[in-house]
């Protein structure tokens, strides 16, 4: 009975957003699997190294250098996303031979989807008069459970 009740409940899913039921039913199984919140603190070490080295770069860039907070935030991307790429490939996923330029590109492009966000939320926060270096702590941390979970669910799947 609870069988065919799964089958039924499968059935009526892929028949109304397939992708989205999909995607929120790996997120729920993956919510009770102990190795995936040992991954998510991984990844918040990673990201909090990352979240360190991005407003430090944003910092010089803006402050010392005088860079606009705009493009302060996409240079200090570029350094953090690197640095994440790395940790987060060799330690929280475990990397897979052969595979680096097919992750590379896949955590590239959920990091670009980020920093769109980051960058959004960062002109309405300096709009807001915000203080730059303030704006920028708050917009990379809303930026950031996207970043796990595209990362989680599609780079390093």
């Amino acid at each position: 009975m609870a069988t065919e009740r799964r089958e039924t409940r499968l059935a009526e899913d892929s028949l109304s957003a397939p992708g989205a039921v999909a995607v929120a039913r790996r997120i729920g199984a993956g919510t009770r699997k102990a190795a995936n919140w040992l991954q998510l603190v991984k990844f918040g070490l990673v990201g909090g190294s990352g979240y360190v080295i991005n407003l430090a770069v944003f910092a010089v860039l803006n402050q010392n250098f005088g860079a606009d907070h705009s493009l302060a935030a996409i240079g200090a991307f570029c350094v953090a996303v690197s640095n994440n790429y790395l940790w987060n490939r060799y330690w929280t996923f475990g990397a897979e031979a052969g595979r680096a330029r097919f992750e590379a590109a896949r955590f590239f492009a959920v990091s670009l989807g980020a920093l769109f966000i980051n960058l959004v939320l960062l002109q309405l926060l300096v709009m807001a008069e915000l203080p730059e270096l303030q704006a920028q702590a708050i917009s990379v941390a809303v930026a950031m459970p996207f970043n796990f979970i595209g990362n989680k669910l599609w780079t390093f799947s």
